[in-house]
């Protein structure tokens, strides 16, 4: 058995371009998803966020459009609730507890994660130290924080994907945001490659590996479960 830590979201706003705040948090299915398989293969789950507080769950992703149904909406709502609501504080993370990490997307990431200390350093670690590391759709914001001592990021050179400026166009956000998350990770030396619009996409560099939208999220949990499977962090 492999003890995950599932580095989540706490902001439930996106503070866009002009200054007013989004609804955001997590996007459900790329946290309960993965959830659940790797619960079902016999794994241990443990949230970790910005002080512990509880991850908010984008009510947009609960919806029967989003989800594919009002029936896989309403399983969502309900296993978001339970299974992400006694997170500790990722201040507190002792990672040698730990054989690999995941951060699922949403938009809220991109508020906290990208700029989070403690996120960045357990992100850090847990790639020097050769743990497998999932990361979904908005999650790799989170890989803005990880840098090295001399001040570069730490996932630079690495192959990875990302929710592309295609989707984030299609979405209808690209105009109103920031910073799009796939030129923030360029800019960072990160390699992001994407593939079509809201398809599947799995990218896997070493111990690193990557989803594009949340339709990568189920292939994504196969690949880091063949990765523990492996006896990569576990």
């Amino acid at each position: 058995m492999a003890n995950i830590l599932f580095v989540m979201t706490g902001a439930d706003r996106w503070t866009l371009a002009d200054g007013t705040q989004h609804p955001t948090g997590f996007w459900a299915e790329e946290a309960v998803v993965p959830f659940e398989a790797f619960t079902a293969a016999g794994h241990q789950v443990t949230v970790a966020t910005p002080g512990g507080v509880v991850p908010p769950v984008d009510e947009a992703s609960l919806s029967p459009e989003a989800t594919g149904g009002a029936e896989t909406a309403a399983h969502l709502r309900e296993a978001a609730a339970s299974a992400f609501a006694d997170p500790v504080a990722l201040a507190d993370v002792d990672l040698d507890g730990f054989d690999a990490v995941y951060v699922p997307g949403g938009h809220g990431p991109m508020e906290d994660l990208a700029a989070d200390a403690d996120s960045g350093r357990l992100l850090a670690r847990a790639l020097r130290e050769g743990k497998p590391l999932g990361v979904v759709c908005h999650g790799p914001a989170a890989l803005l924080a990880a840098t090295t001592d001399e001040g570069g990021n730490a996932f630079a050179g690495y192959r990875i994907t990302a929710f592309s400026n295609a989707e984030e166009e299609l979405a209808g956000n690209a105009a109103k945001a920031r910073w799009l998350l796939q030129d923030r990770l360029t800019e960072a030396g990160l390699k992001v490659e994407t593939g079509e619009p809201f398809a599947p996409h799995v990218v896997t560099d070493r111990t690193v590996v990557t989803g594009q939208n949340p339709a990568s999220s189920a292939p994504l949990a196969a690949e880091l479960l063949k990765l523990l499977s492996a006896g990569r962090g576990s």
